[in-house]
């Protein structure tokens, strides 16, 4: 479990607070929107309303106690450095700061951000779960590799993972299976595949897509 401080509640701040709870990490949230901490304030560790450009209100926060500070602050990129250098004199041990632009990355990973998570990233993303057919999910690990969530071949349906031989015949490598709500890790060989199950597997995008577009 990490020590987790996200310091502006807008959309992208909300959804990352919620799955880092979900994982079971301890999250404080801050804004300056009264409203929203108010909302928010029961499903998280802990939770301050207050203006983190300035430096009384990050000092009060205790920044170096946390392993990871997260600004996702999308309305004011000035803010969002100052609070940025901010965090980084007061002594925090890991930065990552929201950048709508390739310009504002810069300015933020000079301005002390250890690291810098364009809003491109995300559109990235989504871009390549809607563009090819039946990818749930998708995690880029290289330039050339990533891994996805499929749902798998119909033909394959009764057949095991060396029948079918996966890793020749289409150049991807399983890495489990999810049946339901239940994930197996690095199956078997003789693992026998039923219809309703979803792989999880790595490989380059093309092959992934090449074998997507067949279900």
């Amino acid at each position: 479990m990490k020590n987790i401080l996200i310091i502006g509640i807008g959309r992208l701040g909300r959804h990352l607070a919620e799955k880092l709870t979900e994982l079971n990490n301890s999250v404080m949230i801050v804004d300056k929107d009264e409203n929203i901490i108010n909302e928010l304030a029961p499903r998280f560790t802990g939770a301050m309303i207050g203006d983190c450009t300035k430096e009384g209100v990050l000092r009060s926060l205790g920044v170096n106690n946390f392993d990871i500070c997260f600004v996702t602050i999308s309305d004011n990129f000035q803010s969002s450095l100052e609070i940025t250098s901010l965090l980084k004199e007061l002594g925090a041990k890991y930065v990552v700061s929201k950048a709508n632009r390739d310009l504002q990355a810069k300015f933020l990973l000079r301005n002390g951000a250890d690291e810098v998570y364009p809003e491109r990233d995300i559109a990235e993303k989504l871009a390549i779960r809607h563009n090819a057919k039946n990818i749930f999910d998708f995690v880029e690990v290289t330039d050339d590799f990533a891994i996805f969530e499929i749902p798998i071949l119909k033909k394959w349906a009764g057949k095991s993972i060396s029948e079918i031989d996966v890793r020749k015949t289409y150049h991807i490598n399983v890495l489990a299976i999810k049946k339901g709500g239940n994930l197996k890790v690095l199956p078997e060989a003789n693992y026998v595949f039923d219809q309703s199950d979803h792989i999880i597997v790595i490989g380059k995008p093309a092959d992934v897509f090449k074998l997507t577009n067949r279900t």
